[in-house]
């Protein structure tokens, strides 16, 4: 069974795209892997196909401007190779920005915090600079709770772009956790404001504090935390519920910037590829999702099965279950593609779910 083959089979039951585009879609998503870049050009001379050069180029030009993805689909797709639903997890929230000629690229995301990095899951591109606002932002979530519930959300993490009373409000009222870094300037509602600063100004280097009665900030109360950095800053967070340990939740917000770095310079190198039209631009991500998961799932395969990480003196893994997966996967479809055992254990790696692969043993018996 060849690998495309197999690949767009499985795809299919996610998304109800016709044979060839399924085959095409399976095909870039091979070639994403093999290059770790998006650039179509490039993509086009990774593709397996017997055409020239040039049609393939324009089969994927082609892809790009008449597929109509369902993005409920592609989520649908994402959560299930993880097997989300059946577990609580929280949702990071962040927006990345860079500039194509003088086209802005704008894409606020929001993810699955998952084993280092966080796993996109919907995503919206901002037809604008600077900051999303209070209404994209619930549209959002909103989209998801309509797809997933909010049962399983165990907090939505957001750094201090996502301020705003409404937002907040909306949050609370639809009974989802946040825990969220706010700006220290901002002003609480006492007998009368002051800045957020002056609870916590006798803070020291490295010192802690959690304010165990909610305080009015906008038109919401909440929990406060906040530690004073090593620049003198005071990191602030502020959080809707009540929790034992405020700040290690937020500090599950760093694998969205993880994710980030994924997707550009240590991975796929999304800042290049050259596309600037909003569906485009939308449908390469969907893409790079489901390559990232991959990865991410063959890296972590690696670890917990086959041989694990060596974790360096700060604490951290030598390198990320995602670049572990990555590494192993552009090195097979490179130098084993023709290998049938290789590609029956790479789809099934894609396929199971983390704790069906650990389970199986069958994967293990050859490198």
């Amino acid at each position: 069974m060849k690998l495309n083959d197999g690949l767009a089979a499985s795809l299919k039951y996610y998304l109800p795209l016709n044979k060839s585009r399924l085959t095409c879609l399976a095909g870039m998503l091979l070639s994403l892997l093999r290059l770790k870049q998006v650039n179509l050009t490039q993509l086009a001379l990774a593709f397996s196909s017997e055409a020239t050069p040039q049609s393939r180029y324009r089969r994927l030009q082609r892809f790009f401007a008449d597929v109509v993805f369902n993005y409920d689909h592609v989520a649908q797709l994402i959560m299930s190779l993880f097997d989300f639903e059946e577990h609580g997890y929280y949702l990071a929230l962040d927006r990345t920005n860079w500039q194509w000629g003088k086209t802005d690229i704008n894409f606020l995301t929001l993810a699955v915090v998952y084993q280092g990095v966080a796993i996109p899951v919907y995503w919206l591109v901002l037809n604008k600079k600077g900051n999303s606002n209070q209404r994209e932002r619930i549209c959002l979530i909103h989209r998801f709770i309509q797809q997933f519930g909010r049962d399983n959300i165990k907090g939505i993490l957001a750094d201090r772009e996502f301020i705003g009373s409404e937002w907040w409000l909306w949050l609370t009222e639809n009974e989802i956790p946040f825990f969220i870094r706010i700006k220290q300037n901002q002003c609480v509602i006492k007998k009368h404001k002051q800045p957020m600063s002056h609870l916590f100004r006798d803070l020291v280097v490295g010192q802690q504090r959690d304010l165990h009665k909610p305080q009015l900030v906008g038109k919401t109360k909440v929990y406060l935390s906040a530690l004073r950095l090593e620049t003198g800053e005071l990191l602030i967070v502020a959080s809707n519920i009540a929790c034992a340990k405020p700040m290690d939740v937020y500090a599950l917000r760093w694998q969205i910037e993880h994710l980030f770095q994924c997707l550009k310079g240590r991975g796929f190198h999304f800042e290049e590829m050259h596309l600037t039209h909003y569906f485009r631009i939308k449908k390469m991500m969907a893409l790079l999702a489901i390559a990232l998961a991959w990865a991410h799932k063959v890296g972590e395969w690696q670890h917990k099965v086959i041989k694990p990480l060596v974790i360096k003196k700060h604490g951290r893994l030598e390198k990320s279950f995602f670049r572990y997966g990555l590494d192993y996967l552009t090195d097979c479809l490179l130098h084993h593609h023709a290998d049938v055992v290789r590609s029956l254990r790479l789809l099934l790696l894609f396929l199971l779910t983390p704790d069906e692969i650990r389970l199986n043993n069958k994967m293990s018996n050859t490198s």
